[in-house]
């Protein structure tokens, strides 16, 4: 359920508003805003099936005697130990850089409060395997940042590229376009973005 002022927002914009009144947002786990366990599950679902890979990442929690992936814990497992519960080389791989990522960097504790938006996906991109939609989901959906628009999720793209009539536009023109659109949705562009999700 969205908050109802965040409706009405977005309600004002006359080609977002069919959709506020017609769907309603599911809820989505944030896991606590644990932006290290966030990025995991990410990466584990990446390419998969949601049923596939929430079996993969079952299995692999499992690998841990308390349930959590601890860096130093995770660090200790070979490749041929994720790969014995489902992910492929290069997810391994990732998962791995993760680990080692959080402790180079001391994240455990991290207040990520104070970090901005940009200043998380500059940060958390230098990771392997780490895309910026990857840290925009974990944005939207485990810090709960409320007006993020994910360009390269290709939903978000097609869909805002529909409902504003863009398909003739290419490259940083279309781009452009798209910003501008979506410009009306600020201070909620992560509530819109999860609308045109609903689209389809």
């Amino acid at each position: 359920m969205t908050d109802p002022k965040i409706d009405a927002h977005l309600s004002k914009e006359s080609h977002l508003a069919p959709l506020v009144a017609r769907h309603s947002l599911k809820p989505r786990p944030d896991h606590g805003g644990d932006v290290y366990f966030g990025l995991l599950r990410s990466i584990t679902y990446q390419q998969l099936s949601g049923r596939a890979a929430g079996t993969i990442f079952g299995r692999f929690l499992d690998l841990f005697p308390d349930g959590y992936p601890h860096p130093e814990r995770l660090l200790d497992l070979s490749e041929g130990d994720l790969r014995a519960v489902g992910m492929s080389r290069p997810k391994a791989g990732y998962l791995h850089g993760v680990a080692a990522f959080w402790l180079e960097y001391k994240l455990i504790n991290q207040d990520w409060s104070k970090l901005t938006d940009q200043e998380i996906i500059d940060l958390l991109t230098q990771i392997r395997g780490v895309g910026q939609w990857t840290v925009e989901m974990v944005l939207m959906f485990v810090l709960q940042r409320p007006d993020l628009l994910p360009l390269d999720d290709l939903v978000v793209r097609r869909n805002l590229i529909a409902l504003f009539d863009l398909g003739h536009l290419k490259g940083k023109a279309l781009i452009a376009a798209m910003i501008a659109a979506a410009e009306p949705w600020r201070p909620y562009r992560s509530f819109a973005s999860r609308y045109l999700w609903e689209m389809g």
